[in-house]
């Protein structure tokens, strides 16, 4: 399949539409992590931009820089993978945040309960987003069981890498923080829909 230029599929004013996509995905993972964790907590307006595949590492910190990537494979109307990325400082932040208790031990590690905060974390997140993207859409779309690895970046993006490469030169990135406590952790969702997934999302932009 020969590849598409997103850049060109997508003017300013389709990614202003899939900003405002964001904001209000972001409002409501920002409600649904006040819940889970029992404090206020904030999230600006995120960034939302394309960007080159091959530049996605850099933007996480490097290609060995050791991040956490879940990733959650979508189905339905709109197919493909969306990968949430953090820091590990941030993962393990969140992680004390719920349970309660500090890390101990090696960075690298997450014991079963911290994964699985992790996990919901992220599930939390990517949720809030296609939430919204569903909205616009008029799509149905059925996220995965969300799959947590801790690696560096060249390592994560390598699965979407082969999937996405097939398809397109570059990837809605979109940068996110979240604020509580007076502290602050940041993260990005890459979002990797299949070419005709791409096609319905414009169709709903309306472009033809």
């Amino acid at each position: 399949m020969a590849k598409s230029s997103t850049e060109s599929l997508f003017s300013d004013m389709h990614l202003d539409v899939l900003k405002e996509i964001g904001s209000m995905g972001t409002a409501h993972a920002a409600t649904s992590l006040a819940k889970m964790i029992n404090k206020k907590v904030t999230m600006p307006v995120p960034n939302v931009s394309w960007v080159e595949f091959s530049n996605v590492a850099n933007l996480v910190g490097g290609p060995e820089n050791v991040i956490v990537g879940i990733l959650v494979s979508l189905s339905g109307n709109i197919q493909g993978m969306m990968m949430y990325l953090m820091e590990l400082d941030s993962a393990h932040y969140m992680a004390e945040a719920v349970l309660g208790k500090p890390h101990e031990g090696d960075k690298m590690f997450f014991d079963d309960m911290e994964r699985s905060v992790v996990e919901e974390l992220g599930n939390i997140m990517v949720s809030s987003y296609l939430g919204s993207l569903a909205g616009l859409t008029n799509s149905q779309i059925k996220p995965s069981i969300p799959f947590m690895s801790v690696d560096m970046a060249n390592a994560i993006l390598s699965v979407p890498a082969i999937e996405f490469g097939k398809i397109a030169d570059k990837v809605l990135f979109i940068e996110s923080k979240i604020a509580m406590d007076h502290l602050e952790s940041s993260g990005c969702f890459i979002l990797i829909p299949n070419l005709h997934s791409f096609y319905r999302i414009l169709r709903a932009l309306g472009v033809e």
